[in-house]
């Protein structure tokens, strides 16, 4: 399933690229406002902190919310008290798209995530061209020479890279790049299935100074509170807020 979803992205941003040649996208990254300090809003605290999502639909679950206007729902998370908000660009299997990246950060002040399945530069350029704060690796979709390359460049362009880890092997290549914001995503993109305690089994080998994003598998505050016990300074939630009230939910898993 990775490798599939990593491979369509590719195919759409070259169909882009014909369309909106790389030079393009450059100079419209290099015009774009400066990044936000995703570091700084995502710094541990006293309580959880969580990046909500904007999130159509799913290749495990179909789809779960129209989201007719991407920017309202993003507003409400920011005064529902979100420190950043993450929005799925990936169009074929999550109904997203760049457009709903540069609604949203028009409409919020704070970081924004570009989540998809990034592989080439290109697509880093995009994620910047359209405002992203934030731009996500995903371990196992990378070689460790284009992952290095692409989170060097994530960070020249002055973005900071959320590099996902799903196994201890993962989050040593995580660690190896000098990566200060890191998730472990409790869903296995090759298989879609959940292990909601691989957060707890890895966070151990997460160093002092890294922030650690739990993902996936939050249905309730009780799963918020787990990944908070097990050392989680960030939660990213996206169907359990698309599919309730999203202001209700989101307070309720702040509460925790």
């Amino acid at each position: 399933m990775l490798a599939d979803l990593t491979a369509g992205a590719l195919h759409d941003a070259r169909e882009r690229e014909l369309l909106r040649p790389l030079s393009v996208v450059e100079s419209a990254a290099a015009d774009a406002a400066p990044p936000l300090d995703a570091l700084c809003a995502l710094s541990p605290a006293a309580s959880v902190k969580i990046i909500a999502e904007v999130k159509r639909a799913s290749p495990s679950r179909g789809d779960l919310a129209d989201i007719p206007d991407p920017a309202q729902l993003a507003v409400s998370y920011e005064r529902g008290g979100a420190s950043a908000i993450s929005v799925l660009t990936e169009g074929r299997k999550f109904k997203g798209s760049l457009d709903d990246l540069v609604n949203v950060r028009n409409s919020v002040e704070i970081p924004v995530l570009r989540k998809d399945f990034i592989s080439i530069p290109y697509q880093v350029f995009e994620a910047r061209a359209a405002g992203a704060d934030i731009a996500l690796l995903i371990v196992a979709a990378l070689d460790q020479r284009t992952l290095a390359e692409l989170y060097s460049l994530i960070t020249d362009l002055g973005m900071t890279a959320l590099v996902e880890t799903h196994s201890a092997d993962e989050l040593e290549r995580a660690l190896d790049l000098g990566a200060g914001l890191i998730g472990v995503n409790a869903r296995d993109l090759s298989t879609f299935e959940l292990d909601r305690d691989l957060f707890g089994h890895l966070a151990p080998q997460i160093p002092s100074g890294v922030i650690r994003v739990a993902e996936s598998a939050v249905k309730s505050p009780s799963d918020v509170a787990h990944y908070r016990e097990a050392g989680a300074d960030v939660v990213l939630i996206g169907e359990a807020l698309v599919t309730s009230d999203p202001i209700l939910t989101l307070g309720e898993f702040l509460a925790v």
